[in-house]
């Protein structure tokens, strides 16, 4: 039932000596329905760091939000909110459950994309509005996910549908003008299968720390410690853990997952587990881009660039055969004469929108690889204040693993993960 407060009775019953903060204070007066008016100062309340136990005040439930400082407290208040109570209504749980279970997210882009391209294609008053209207609202789309700490499905959708559809439309519509050579042709669908093969390996998982990584590593090391000491073959062990890690790179207990996870390596909120050397979640491929994915998440980031890029030159060359290529997409004269040509003019400005964002993104990771500092680092050091803006702000330079711009790089190269192949997750396509 809906009882005046509809909390369980071990939250209301928590005493005083779990919870001595003046937050803690605060909620549990607040859970027992006696609210009691308390000065609190909110400047000295920091945003939480992407590793530290998740507090109340981020619970995805809204109205429930009240900050504390008892990680007790916080816990079994977070177990119970995960619970989803029963509400006040006439909703089934039954209903509930289908709510939740389906990915409604895919809608928009199966089949609203075709229709507003074919809106914008009416006029460039509709598709200056709608192509301006679109990126606003995918971008409040992302906070909103962003903020909830939520996979969704919606922008792996809306990546391979509008690839695969803007594809299409390369097939149907400018093939038959006969202005594509077959060579030309076969370098766009290359370009589109390696994309969608980098992808693939992108999803093969991030590298993800097992709870048995740190043991493996420590009996590894004392084997290598004995055989250096006993006058064997290993005499560099600690000369390569020396330049693989800085000596203040220590190993750490993850506060979410309860494990011990090597230097660099992060927890991730949304996918819930630690990722070795985490660099970010990418809504894109709906996973995070770690140590085992680094190098095939960059690849599939170059090849869709440069098949886009190439794609939409070969595009405007056929729908304004009388302009110049820099200039053909902002001045086409006679395009939206025939809807054909304005629904193709149409989806190469809408291509563009896209391919300068995730151009965006290469440049910050090629930025990052070449400072030796990840996504995660650089979120860190912002927080703390210790690393130093270079190149416009594009990169954050914190100066604890860099050894050079020819170092960084091989090492990104050919840095490995093998402890995670063998305790690695099944794939995860999706």
């Amino acid at each position: 039932g809906c009882g005046s407060s509809g909390l369980p009775k071990q939250l209301l019953n928590t005493s005083a000596e779990t919870a001595p903060g003046p937050f803690a204070q605060l909620r549990l007066h607040w859970l027992s329905g006696r609210p009691k008016p308390i000065t609190m100062k909110w400047e000295k309340l920091k945003p939480p760091e992407p590793d530290d136990p998740m507090c109340c005040c981020e619970c995805d439930t809204y109205q429930y939000r009240c900050c504390c400082d008892c990680e007790g407290l916080d816990e079994a208040f977070n177990r119970w909110l995960k619970e989803k109570p029963a509400s006040c209504g006439l909703q089934s749980p039954v209903f509930r459950t289908m709510i939740n279970q389906l990915e409604i997210s895919m809608i928009p882009a199966l089949l609203l994309l075709p229709l507003l391209l074919k809106a914008a294609a009416l006029h460039y008053l509709l598709g200056i509005t709608i192509l301006t209207a679109l990126p606003i609202l995918v971008l409040s789309y992302y906070y909103a996910t962003h903020q909830r700490k939520r996979r969704t499905l919606f922008f792996l959708t809306l990546a391979l549908y509008s690839l695969a559809y803007m594809y299409y439309l390369f097939i149907v519509e400018i093939l038959p003008r006969g202005d594509v050579s077959p060579l030309q042709t076969c370098a766009v669908t290359t370009g589109m299968i390696l994309t969608i093969v980098s992808l693939i390996y992108t999803k093969r998982g991030p590298g993800f720390v097992p709870a048995s990584h740190h043991e493996a590593n420590r009996q590894r090391m004392d084997a290598e410690d004995d055989s250096t000491h006993s006058g064997g073959f290993i005499q560099t062990t600690a000369a390569e853990q020396t330049r693989k890690y800085p000596p203040t790179s220590k190993w750490s207990l993850c506060p979410v997952c309860k494990i011990m996870r090597p230097p660099r390596a992060g927890h991730c909120r949304t996918c819930g587990s630690c990722v070795q050397r985490l660099d970010h979640h990418c809504v894109w491929i709906n996973s995070c881009v770690g140590q085992a994915n680094h190098r095939s998440f960059l690849q599939t980031l170059c090849v869709f660039v440069l098949t886009s890029v190439y794609g939409i030159g070969l595009v405007l060359r056929s729908v304004c055969p009388h302009q110049y290529l820099m200039t053909a997409l902002f001045y086409c004269p006679g395009v939206y004469s025939q809807p054909s040509t304005a629904l193709c003019f149409t989806c190469c400005w809408y291509s563009s929108i896209i391919t300068v964002g995730l151009l965006y993104l290469l440049v910050v990771q090629v930025l990052n690889i070449s400072f030796n500092v990840t996504g995660r680092e650089a979120q860190l050091a912002l927080r703390n204040k210790k690393g130093q803006s270079r190149l416009w702000g594009l990169v954050i330079d914190t100066g604890e693993y860099s050894r050079g711009f020819y170092q960084n790089w091989a090492e990104f190269l050919t840095m490995a993960d093998s402890s995670v192949t063998l305790h690695s997750s099944p794939t995860d396509l999706v």
